[in-house]
């Protein structure tokens, strides 16, 4: 059984220094590929790259600070530049001024990324993108973080596709590029200097703690806008919504299928409680945001994974629940009721992540069971009593720089 044990284990190492020495040749050859557009193109200081979650989508910061932009006369003669993985859809963004969209990893991105001045992103950028000393790139990065990211990791074993050495040193080669780092708070500043290994790599100062621009949405949105988006997508006016917000999981993973989520929820029992008040709008991480299938759940269920902006989740929704996302901090700003379903709480904490601080500190209620969880719906009506003082703690101390004008802020502090 011994010697069995450690075949299966020297495999296993052989299978990993494979995959990394398939990574490394891959990134060499891409990195060669752009050296020739870093070579022949030179920096034009009024054209910027935004993308989103590696060109998945329109949203988040780098899209509150577009849009401000495009108001702003500062900007009239500026380059915009979006990149998406199926450009097509977003082809409508070039009927604002000065706007261009092209496919993200296409020659068109290898040669805007090279001339561009500014590359805007919330997410790590390619390893094989060099970035001259004239250029600057402002990470935006997407939430406040719960769970423990980067070198602050101190659970062995990484997620199913990189080790823990692997995931810190994406972590630290993206962080050698930064220029600026957006933060809302002093809290996820300090996080953000150990997460990403600044103070090693002396970039404290990158930090611009001035509120998540993404959120000046949810202080400028009107009724207005959602009822719009109740009639576009067809959630009933009469209906109060829950969105069920959930993260993925480190160690899920298929290989050919890539990234799963096992839901731990009886739909079919949940409509028969609830579906007389409320309709759900489920919305997941983007890693497995393809992978489900409720047209059985048709009128009662409206999957939202695919949506670009998750901001219009927020705002049409009365309860959220969530697990261990980073959803709730950005939701804190609208007041409303937060429900945490932690089935697996023991096993993440344990074995994946672990988190920044005590859960006791969370506005809402931890449950680990469907039934607890239903309860907590059922009797959502006591929630204020039971939460308001923690709800102020909270936001006191992670959203208290979110506001209507916070993109505003960031324009002035680096462009202006």
């Amino acid at each position: 059984m011994g010697k069995l044990k450690n075949k299966v284990m020297d495999v296993a190492k052989k299978n990993v220094v494979l995959r990394v020495v398939a990574k490394k040749s891959l990134r060499a050859l891409r990195t060669m590929k752009y050296f020739r557009y870093y070579l022949t193109n030179k920096v034009d200081d009024k054209t910027i790259v935004f993308e989103s979650f590696m060109g998945r989508a329109f949203s988040d910061s780098q899209k509150a600070l577009y849009k401000e932009m495009l108001k702003d006369d500062f900007f009239k003669d500026y380059t915009f530049v979006w990149a998406f993985k199926g450009c097509d859809k977003y082809k409508y963004l070039e009927e604002n001024n000065n706007t261009k969209v092209i496919e993200y990893g296409s020659k068109d991105f290898m040669k805007y990324m090279a001339k561009a001045k500014w590359w805007i992103t919330n997410s790590r950028l390619p390893e094989y993108l060099i970035k001259k000393k004239s250029q600057k790139y402002i990470q935006c990065w997407h939430g406040t973080p719960l769970k423990r990211l980067g070198f602050d990791i101190e659970v062995e074993g990484g997620n199913a596709l990189n080790t823990l050495k692997e995931i810190k040193e994406k972590y630290e080669d993206d962080a050698k590029r930064y220029d600026y780092m957006l933060s809302p708070s002093a809290f996820c500043t300090e996080k953000f200097v150990s997460a990403f290994n600044l103070k090693k790599l002396k970039k404290e100062d990158v930090l611009v703690e001035l509120g998540y621009p993404r959120n000046d949405y949810l202080f400028n949105h009107t009724t207005e806008d959602v009822v719009k988006l109740k009639n576009e997508l067809g959630i009933p006016l009469d209906k109060k919504v829950i969105l069920y917000a959930p993260t993925w999981r480190d160690n899920q993973h298929q290989a050919g299928v890539g990234y799963t989520y096992d839901l731990n929820l009886d739909f079919d029992r949940l409509r028969e409680k609830i579906s007389d008040e409320y309709v759900i709008i489920f919305r997941t991480h983007y890693f497995v945001a393809s992978k489900f299938n409720f047209d059985k759940y048709k009128g009662f269920i409206f999957n939202m994974s695919s949506h670009d902006d998750v901001n219009e989740c927020y705002i049409l929704s009365d309860i959220i629940i969530t697990d261990y996302s980073s959803v709730f901090f950005d939701y804190a700003n609208l007041k409303r009721p937060m429900l945490f379903y932690m089935y697996d709480l023991d096993e993440y904490q344990g074995k994946l992540r672990d988190f920044y601080f005590g859960l006791d500190e969370l506005p809402g209620p931890i449950v680990k069971t469907q039934d607890e969880l239903e309860n907590e719906i059922l009797n959502i009506k006591d929630y204020d009593k039971k939460y308001n003082e923690k709800y102020t703690a909270f936001t006191n101390r992670f959203t208290y720089l979110d506001s209507g004008d916070c993109s505003k802020r960031v324009i002035e502090k680096i462009f202006k």
